[in-house]
């Protein structure tokens, strides 16, 4: 991929103003977090967050323009000491360092390039029901999760046993329980993850936000918040739709074991579909500037 040459110069109040915006934004999407996180509290759906994907708040925080962005006057700041950032073409100015960043982490780069290009090229598929999380506690008596199971266990392995599992997502995949792992349609495999993924796949379009932070500065923050919203709002469909009973928490299910809860995940799957293969082309866009 060519380098970036420099397309946009920002003056120091505006790029100011838009690094402080996004630190606002960053600590609202974490303030209930950090509450709970201080008082030593648990949340069996939000933890997710930033347990699954081990980022903290912090992480969300820190603003990037993303490459072929100059920062002018940004040098001798706290960004200076920022890792891939370099000298601009104006005194005193900073600019990501697209190139040290690629030549750093080739592998890790053509990965997430074949898995964001590849799902966002392929159809969706809206026939899973988010029978993964079932999958994951079929004939299963102690589970992961503490909360109970919203129609119990042999109710539970019923739904299970009158659908077919269709799950593409290898990293749900592996959590299935060893009954569950024949009945899935295909054997999955963290080297076919790439040729498997697909747009309507929750999990994938969670993993979005995975993606974004891996490219660091490369991604643009406003991007990159946009990311977690996304990958928030589908883990509360994910958490509605499985087995467990989270009334308790403010939580309604979708009773996807019903023809009323199927059509409501299936709608609610496409809209979020359509959001994460927007924010895959942008990634992509802002990154290696593709329009």
């Amino acid at each position: 991929m060519p380098a970036l040459a420099i397309t946009t110069s920002l003056a120091r109040a505006e790029w100011r103003a838009r690094e402080e915006a996004h630190v606002a934004r960053a600590d609202a999407l974490t303030a209930a977090h950090r509450a709970r996180a201080a008082r030593g509290e648990k949340h069996p759906v939000w933890d997710f967050l930033f347990t699954y994907y081990s980022y903290k708040p912090s992480v969300l925080r820190r603003w990037h323009p993303g490459p072929g962005v100059e920062l002018e006057e940004a040098a001798g700041g706290e960004r200076t000491g920022w890792r891939w950032y370099v000298t601009g073409t104006a005194p005193g100015s900073l600019v990501v360092d697209r190139d040290g960043f690629e030549a750093a982490k080739p592998q890790l780069l053509s990965l997430i390039d074949a898995i964001l290009r590849r799902t966002a090229s392929r159809p969706g598929q809206f026939g899973c029901f988010g029978l993964h999380e079932w999958a994951m506690v079929y004939r299963q008596g102690d589970h992961r999760h503490p909360q109970p199971l919203r129609l119990g266990q042999s109710g539970t392995d019923a739904v299970v046993e009158s659908h077919e599992l269709r799950c593409t997502h290898f990293d749900a995949f592996r959590f299935f329980t060893p009954d569950a792992v024949p009945r899935n349609r295909e054997l999955l495999s963290r080297e076919g993850q790439p040729e498997r993924e697909q747009p309507g796949c929750l999990h994938a379009g969670m993993d979005v936000y995975k993606w974004a932070v891996k490219l660091g500065p490369l991604v643009p923050g406003e991007l990159l918040l946009d990311a977690f919203e996304l990958a928030r709002d589908i883990r509360r469909l994910d958490m509605e739709a499985s087995p467990y009973d989270l009334a308790d928490w403010g939580f309604a299910p979708v009773a996807i074991e019903t023809p009323e809860g199927k059509a409501e995940y299936v709608r609610r799957q496409r809209d979020l579909a359509l959001r994460g293969n927007a924010l895959r082309e942008e990634i992509l866009g802002a990154w290696q500037g593709r329009d």
